[in-house]
């Protein structure tokens, strides 16, 4: 199955008096690089879920949110003294360096600066947060599956279109040759064409020096090796396609090779129609690059 890096998915959930919601969604990134925003006072949460979504995924930019709030009751918020200070002083950092560029900004309230992350906490330091720690672990499973099948879905998509441009790869790769031997029939005579003319206007030369450089020149057009290696990318690509590890990073690289092996192909043509296919095998293998990208 082809998982694409792009997906999300929320989840909302509680435990006594508390309430919360899940938000995780992904991009495409060269690496698996995981972002949080999670309360810091629930002992042990974060371990729990970089653990979990780096079970779930392999490569991608996954950010995840998880908001906890609890019924209110008394003692239930606290202030942060020091969270309050630090954001504080921030803030008037930052209203300097808006004076010094002349730019005003909007007086902030109250409930602005209790809004902000850590200047109130939602549990008291001394309770015990294991029993909601478990809770919220517990559906951590639900909320990665509904992530992965959206990935999935996703994933399904970008795997039909890769393959229909793969079998269009090999298409113009048949294609390429079949016009290599009228390609080189056509070069025979012009070759042959150029022979006569540099010995009848060449006192001396040597005619069988003269043919060993044109048969040199020959087989540096000659463009089987190109075509070939062009029908062992497609299977690789198709194997690929088909297996269940994460393939991105090797389709990427498989992208690269295919571009080189058209590049050749074009600068070695010398005949229109071969031209054309080597122009039609980038645009097909650019066109793929891009929704490579996006494969886990």
């Amino acid at each position: 199955m082809v998982y694409s890096m792009t997906g999300f998915a929320a989840l909302k959930g509680a435990y006594g008096d508390f309430a919360w919601s899940w938000d995780i969604r992904a991009v495409n990134a060269k690496g698996l690089d995981i972002r949080l925003r999670a309360p810091d006072w629930i002992e042990g949460l974060e371990p729990a879920i970089r653990k979990a979504v780096g079970g779930a995924a392999a490569r991608g930019n996954v950010s995840v949110s998880l908001r906890v709030a609890r019924a209110a009751e008394e003692g239930a918020l606290a202030l942060n003294g020091a969270a309050l200070d630090r954001t504080l002083s921030l803030l008037a950092e930052i209203s300097h360096a808006a004076e010094a560029k002349g730019l005003a900004l909007a007086p902030m309230t109250a409930a602005d600066l209790a809004g902000m992350r850590g200047v109130l906490d939602v549990a008291a330091a001394e309770e015990d947060t294991a029993p909601l720690l478990k809770a919220l672990t517990a559906q951590l499973p639900e909320l990665l599956s509904s992530f992965n099948d959206m990935r999935a879905r996703e994933g399904a998509a970008l795997a039909e279109v890769l393959a229909g441009q793969v079998d269009r790869i090999e298409a113009l790769t048949a294609e390429a040759a079949a016009l290599v031997d009228a390609r080189s029939e056509a070069q025979a005579e012009t070759l042959r064409t150029a022979l006569a003319r540099v010995m009848e206007n060449t006192d001396g030369a040597d005619a069988d020096r003269v043919a060993q450089e044109l048969a040199l020149i020959a087989v540096k057009t000659d463009v089987r090796e190109e075509l070939d290696r062009l029908v062992a990318h497609v299977a690789a690509a198709r194997e690929l396609l088909g297996g269940d590890a994460p393939r991105g990073r090797k389709l990427d690289f498989l992208m690269q090779e295919f571009n080189r092996e058209a590049n050749t192909l074009c600068s070695k043509a010398q005949f229109a129609e071969l031209t054309r296919i080597g122009l039609d095998l980038k645009a097909v293998i650019d066109q793929m690059r891009e929704q490579v990208q996006n494969v886990e």
